[in-house]
């Protein structure tokens, strides 16, 4: 932990530091870029870079971390475990953690100027080397409980799930286990000569011989859509891609609880594992699974997420669309309440069958206030961060701890300090 004469200087420099921080960061990373422009080429990624995300996460990582450890919240875990997670995903590797800590203070010298006395220095240094360690030692143990390094995954499918959405089946040389919800990292070689790397959930259940990714394609043109662009245009059947192990810290929670899946977009992808996993297993668990999307035809693996809701007999699947128009789909759906069924393949390969609740689609944004939730519930939520800072709101008003309220960003953490 800190120590007292670091912990006061902290506590009263925090509003300095914090008021500069977003500056703080942005000189950071221009001057440690431009001494080392491969880490932008080949580790960072340079979309978040360009629309200023990764700078806003770094701010706000410290920044919750300093504040935590001098108001008496203790280390906060929960954000430490994304990080981690992200940053073995990436390869990142300990003596990285020295280059930044001398371009980090640099910026903070330049920024701050007189205010930056020796003491101040030493003080925050000593909060950065906490974070630091924390983070080595937590990447060094799913180090050591990973494959390393980058691994050859011949794509064996590819599948349009939605006018902007494809996936991608992988074989990798021997698909260890992952647990539900999981993510990869894709290393992509572009044509300016870079490599981009990016994160995709894990959208299959595990105990399988292959993987799957589902790739939604970002568009605009900029650097943030280079690598889904390319996967889109060029990956096909037969081309080989340089993955990562599983990493990820948003997890299908242990035994047989209640749960929540909550989902907009994209963001359906880890919750399909977490189902596909239940549903294989044969659970009986009570799940409550909610899909928020711009249309059905916009909602990538819309079947599949129906399909496996309906084999497991103790779910409910709410969904909402902002817009149904022209599509028949909604106008299909079982009446509020009507059980239905679905073949599912159960352990062992056997098939069987299980029903469950599918209530008809609504259109709108998704209010979690209006559904019946289990007493108990453990929640799991993905997505774009206003859907799940709104999801987390109104889980909480409804009496459901904060500690049992699980998130996954894809991109940078921009939701810091609110677990």
């Amino acid at each position: 932990m800190l120590s007292p004469e670091a912990t006061a200087t902290v506590r009263a420099t925090l509003p300095v530091i914090g008021a500069a921080i977003d500056d703080i960061a942005a000189r950071f990373y221009d001057t440690m870029f431009a001494d080392n422009p491969e880490l932008l080429r080949n580790l960072f990624n340079r979309g978040n870079q360009a629309n200023g995300e990764q700078r806003a996460a770094l701010a706000g990582s410290i920044a919750a971390y300093a504040s935590s450890l001098v108001n008496g919240a203790g280390v906060p875990h929960a954000m430490l475990a994304r990080i981690a997670n992200k940053h073995a995903s990436l390869g990142v590797t300990s003596d990285q953690y020295t280059v930044v800590q001398r371009y980090l203070f640099g910026a903070i010298a330049h920024v701050l100027g007189d205010a930056a006395t020796p003491d101040v220095v030493r003080a925050w240094d000593e909060v950065y080397w906490l974070m630091a360690g924390t983070l080595i030692a937590m990447e060094a143990v799913m180090y050591s409980e990973s494959e390393q390094g980058w691994l050859p995954a011949t794509v064996v499918d590819r599948r349009q799930e939605a006018p902007d959405t494809v996936s991608f089946t992988l074989r990798p040389p021997s698909p260890g286990a992952f647990r539900p919800g999981q993510y990869i990292s894709v290393a992509v070689p572009l044509a300016d000569g870079a490599r981009q790397i990016r994160q995709y959930s894990l959208s299959s259940a595990p105990g399988r011989d292959h993987w799957r990714i589902t790739v939604k394609r970002v568009s605009g043109g900029g650097p943030d859509g280079e690598v889904s662009s390319m996967l889109h245009a060029s990956v096909r059947p037969g081309d080989v891609l340089s993955v990562s192990a599983p990493f990820g810290d948003l997890v299908l929670p242990p035994g047989d609880g209640p749960l929540l899946l909550a989902s907009a977009g994209i963001g359906v992808t880890p919750i399909l594992s977490m189902l596909g996993h239940l549903a294989a297993t044969g659970s009986t668990r009570r799940v409550v699974v909610v899909h928020a999307d711009r249309a059905p035809a916009h909602h990538a693996h819309r079947e599949e997420l129906h399909d496996l809701v309906a084999a497991l007999p103790g779910a409910t699947l709410h969904r909402w669309y902002e817009d149904t128009d022209g599509c028949s789909c909604a106008c299909a759906e079982p009446a509020l309440g009507e059980r239905v069924e679905a073949a599912v393949p159960a352990a062992g390969g056997s098939t069987g069958r299980a029903s469950a609740q599918v209530v008809p689609v609504r259109v709108g944004r998704a209010d979690l206030s209006e559904i019946e939730l289990p007493e108990g519930l453990t929640a799991c939520l993905c997505g774009p961060v206003p859907f799940m800072r709104e999801a987390r709101a109104q889980l909480i008003a409804r009496g459901v701890p904060a500690s049992d309220i699980h998130y996954e960003v894809f991109g940078p953490d921009l939701w810091l300090g609110r677990d």
